[in-house]
């Protein structure tokens, strides 16, 4: 491998493009031609990542097809919601390449994983995985230590992938644990925004340890009903980007709930972030797909219910306050 096509520059693709192209080609895309324009011209993405300068091996296109044309691995990092519409026009031009993604989310209205939706839209054989793990964009781009996980459905795939990304300041451990990868991204998003709650209503840090240590619980018991295995759940993409989402200064989901509990709309706070938060969507497809599956979410439920209004922050809290007594395990 050594071309790559990332879709998609936000701020985490652009930092993973502007990341791989310190050693191979790539080629950036982006839908909104106006957006391209400005980062030819800057050879920078002011609009997502400031002013840091584009490797020279990277390139910016428009166009879908003259992206991915002789590309070895493509690499998706637009947001959950587009990734069927991405997968579908990837389809249509006929791809082959290797497909890896970084979306971490759950598709609205249905309640599936990408790597569901990639089963449904290329096939279970198809080469693809997924890349998640604690990262933010600002950092990476800085040239500062991160650690993150590369799973496939091909173990061969899964070394390779993460051979290409892996490299100077980023470490990528391999996987096969797609289902685990993937729940870890997704639900570790609500529980960011149950911890900016927690810390915008000045519960302090015993409060917040507590909330991550039982909202690791949630997404475990979540993971595993649906195939995952429980040692992901310890590892990079499992307590380590839980972690870094509900403390990081970075994080738009914790900022959510940091406003949350300062009284402000959800639609206001999602006008001013700029950026997408996906635990806002996820909250509730994680809960439609929980009540599915059988498997009991305190805080998910509780974030949910605050989201759509139907209680207060405080309301909330009291709500996992006054639980009944249980084993830790449970």
């Amino acid at each position: 491998m050594s071309k790559v096509a990332v879709l998609g520059a936000g701020a985490w693709g652009t930092a993973l493009a502007m990341h791989i192209a310190l050693q191979h080609e790539v080629v950036l895309w982006a839908r909104n031609s106006g957006h391209v324009s400005g980062m030819r011209k800057a050879r920078a993405n002011p609009l997502y990542l400031g002013d840091f300068a584009f490797p020279e091996k990277l390139t910016v296109e428009g166009d879908l097809a003259t992206a991915i044309d002789g590309a070895d691995l493509i690499l998706s990092v637009v947001p959950t919601a587009g990734f069927r519409p991405i997968l579908q026009q990837l389809k249509a031009l006929g791809i082959h390449q290797p497909l890896i993604w970084a979306s971490k989310g759950l598709e609205p209205k249905t309640a599936k994983l990408p790597f569901e939706v990639a089963q449904e839209e290329l096939g279970s054989e198809y080469p693809w995985g997924v890349l998640s793990g604690p990262s933010f964009a600002a950092e990476l781009v800085r040239g500062l230590p991160t650690a993150i996980t590369l799973a496939a459905n091909h173990r061969e795939l899964a070394q390779q992938a993460a051979q290409l990304i892996h490299g100077g300041c980023l470490r990528v451990y391999d996987s096969v644990d797609i289902v685990g990868a993937s729940v870890g991204g997704a639900v570790k998003n609500v529980m960011a925004i149950a911890a900016g709650i927690s810390d915008g209503m000045g519960f302090g840090n015993n409060a917040r340890a507590a909330m991550i240590t039982r909202g690791l619980a949630e997404i475990t018991r979540f993971g595993m009903a649906l195939g995952a295995k429980a040692e992901t759940f310890m590892g990079l993409a499992g307590a380590g980007d839980l972690i870094l989402t509900c403390t990081g200064q970075y994080s738009r989901n914790r900022e959510v709930g940091l406003q949350l509990a300062s009284g402000k709309s959800l639609d206001s706070i999602l006008a001013g972030l700029g950026h997408v938060a996906e635990g806002v969507n996820t909250a509730r497809e994680v809960m439609r797909r929980a009540e599915i599956i059988g498997v009991e979410m305190p805080i998910t439920f509780e974030v949910n219910q605050l989201l759509t209004s139907q209680k207060t922050a405080q309301d909330a809290v009291n709500a996992l306050l006054g639980r009944d007594q249980r084993q830790e395990s449970a």
